[in-house]
């Protein structure tokens, strides 16, 4: 898809700084992103993280000082499986991830915010915490999530509050096929006086899929609509399948 979907009297898209332990991060082409995106209502990156940081990012599963909560998922009829919520100080690679990829995030929901009639955000992450933190919402929101065969995800949106940031990232920590079978990710998309639109994505080890809290704005015959967006797992078939979320928002 064309990049001239931008609006072209709009700030440009913020640069992302070198980071020597993620160097992927400074490559990534934001205007494809936001071109997906557009098209698709998702967007998926090249690897951004390494086997090795994988493994390590799993691997915190393990240590439960580095939570400040736990949702064992069947308890409450939201699936089957274990996802951990990361307390503050956050482990150094997910803080850099979500300091780092919030600006051109924030350029893009900016976009968005034009083109539906809603708020704007700031361009540095402290700033949106501050917010956060002045509307009682002080929990942060990354996560780790762990399946194991027969776990799945249903359909949700990750909202926690007020303050609600219009965009995430998830990014995958095994390698699919290899470490597990099944456990694709399902979308769902609600259109205006039509059927819901499905759509699977299936990232590779290191891969990140942006997509939306919320809703998306999508081009209709009398301007731009909000299609609402749910997102979930399918059942993983064997093997066990980890994700890192990234929520640019605190909880209340």
């Amino acid at each position: 898809m064309s990049h001239t979907l931008f609006d072209q009297a709009a700030p440009s898209i913020p640069e992302v700084p070198a980071v020597p332990a993620l160097p992927a991060l400074a490559d990534l082409d934001w205007a494809d992103l936001y071109a997906q995106l557009t098209s698709n209502g998702v967007a998926l990156t090249p690897p951004l993280l390494s086997r090795e940081q994988c493994d390590d990012v799993s691997a915190t599963f393990n240590d439960p000082h580095l939570f400040r909560s736990t949702v064992v998922m069947q308890r409450y009829q939201f699936g089957r499986g274990t996802y951990k919520y990361y307390a503050d100080p956050l482990p150094e690679l997910i803080q850099t991830l979500r300091t780092t990829l919030y600006p051109p995030m924030a350029w893009i929901a900016n976009q968005w915010a034009a083109q539906l009639g809603e708020r704007t955000f700031p361009l540095d992450h402290a700033s949106l915490i501050a917010e956060c933190t002045a509307n009682d919402q002080r929990r942060p929101t990354p996560l780790i999530l762990h399946y194991g065969p027969g776990d799945y995800a249903c359909l949700h949106q990750d909202i926690y509050g007020d303050v609600v940031f219009p965009l995430q990232i998830a990014i995958m920590l095994n390698q699919p096929g290899q470490d597990f079978t099944g456990g694709e990710n399902v979308f769902v998309e609600q259109r205006p006086r039509a059927q819901s639109r499905a759509i699977v994505v299936k990232p590779e080890l290191g891969q990140g899929m942006i997509f939306p809290v919320r809703h998306r704005p999508a081009q209709g015959s009398h301007g731009y609509r909000r299609h609402p967006m749910r997102h979930g797992t399918n059942a993983v078939d064997s093997g066990r399948r980890n994700v890192l979320g990234i929520i640019f928002h605190n909880a209340r």
